[in-house]
């Protein structure tokens, strides 16, 4: 991607129907391998050609099927929904561990175990997955697989002290971002099912956040935790992140809507005001986007710019649009979306850059395919509030 073949002007911004005319079919043919099993997990847009190993994870498995699911919902005429079959047949036969609810957390493309532990942040975007592929398949398998997965949790990862266990080998520090991401997965299955017990699951998360994982006094996320939900010691302790105070903003609007919860809102915009005045480059010295990191008090500490971060500020705009009728966010949200086709994103390819220095230098050029959830997410927000 040369930066002369980005976008000058808001103007010049891809239409919505971009996202299922080039970048779904691009990606399509740069993860799904002919005689493969699995999808990529990275991508060098210097040698696409390039092998980069057999290594597969049930959480790039995962979030590519609920792309390639959601994608097959916004064109079904398109080749998506055998994208999404591939990955539910990997995740189904060779990442899930005998039908209990167990995920492998890394494998090689002939099933062989890498990395045997169980991960919740893989199981959360397993149920999201499962969520997706049933809204675009009807297939009763991803409903069972999710039944298995939330048991396992609930049997095997219930943490004493208030969430859930990072994983089947008690890493420590705990993290929010599992929590978050079984918010996200549990008002999907809500939405897929209409069965109250998934909303009544995510309202446990919200609960948690407001009595653990959001700061009282300053408004602001932290990232890492002990066992009793102190912040981590050290420097760990410190670390917030802008991209996640907008993805909780996104999430907890929406539980609003789904609940009625008004203390979830109030704790959106706790968070959101937040990462409004500290967690932005207003585009004076560099792109206009989210920096990685910042402190409780606003300090930026991390000045580089991450693909996602810009993401989840777009979907936090897109979600104050819809549910709070936020002028302002409207306006951010034009100019951020530009910034984003400008600097990150090629339209011509659907190709990005993963992360830029503050000036907005490219700091890597190889592409975590992970990171396609968060942006066809956002850009599918876009199309169906904007739309």
């Amino acid at each position: 991607m040369k930066r002369e073949e980005a976008l000058e002007t808001a103007a010049d911004l891809p239409s919505k129907a971009w996202l299922r005319e080039i970048l779904i079919p691009a990606w399509i043919a740069r993860a799904v391998r002919p005689g493969r099993a699995g999808f990529v997990e990275m991508f060098d847009p210097a040698e696409p050609a390039r092998d980069l190993g057999p290594l597969r994870t049930t959480l790039v498995t995962a979030r590519l099927t609920y792309v390639f699911s959601h994608a097959h919902l916004l064109d079904p005429q398109s080749e998506a929904l055998a994208a999404a079959r591939h990955g539910f047949a990997f995740l189904r036969d060779v990442c899930r561990e005998g039908g209990t609810g167990r995920f492998l957390h890394s494998v090689r493309e002939d099933g062989t175990p890498v990395d045997a532990r169980t991960d919740l942040y893989d199981l959360a975007f397993v149920l999201f997955a499962m969520a997706w592929y049933y809204r675009a398949t009807h297939d009763d398998q991803a409903l069972a697989i999710a039944d298995e997965v939330i048991g396992f949790i609930e049997s095997e990862m219930v943490h004493p002290l208030g969430g859930f266990a990072e994983d089947t080998v008690g890493t420590l520090p705990r993290r929010q971002n599992p929590h978050m991401h079984l918010l996200e997965a549990f008002h999907a299955l809500a939405e897929a099912t209409g069965e109250k017990r998934w909303l009544d699951h995510a309202s446990a998360i919200v609960r948690l956040a407001r009595e653990h994982l959001v700061d009282t006094e300053t408004g602001t996320l932290g990232e890492y935790f002990t066992d009793d939900w102190k912040p981590a010691p050290g420097a760990a302790g410190l670390v917030c992140e802008p991209g996640h105070h907008f993805e909780w903003t996104w999430l907890l609007l929406h539980h609003w809507r789904l609940t009625g919860d008004t203390q979830a809102r109030d704790l959106a915009e706790r968070l959101y005001g937040f990462a409004i005045r500290h967690g932005l480059d207003d585009g004076s010295a560099g792109p206009l986007a989210a920096f990685d990191v910042f402190d409780r008090t606003g300090k930026v500490t991390a000045s580089t710019k991450l693909l996602w971060p810009q993401t989840e500020a777009i979907k936090a705009f897109l979600a104050r649009i819809e549910f709070l009728d936020d002028a302002d966010a409207a306006e951010r949200l034009d100019r951020h979306l530009a910034s984003l086709f400008r600097c990150f994103v090629a339209p011509e390819t659907g190709l990005w850059f993963n992360q830029l220095a503050k000036d907005g230098a490219p700091t890597q050029t190889v592409i975590p395919v992970r990171v396609l959830y968060h942006l066809v997410l956002a850009l599918a927000e876009w199309e169906r509030v904007r739309g």
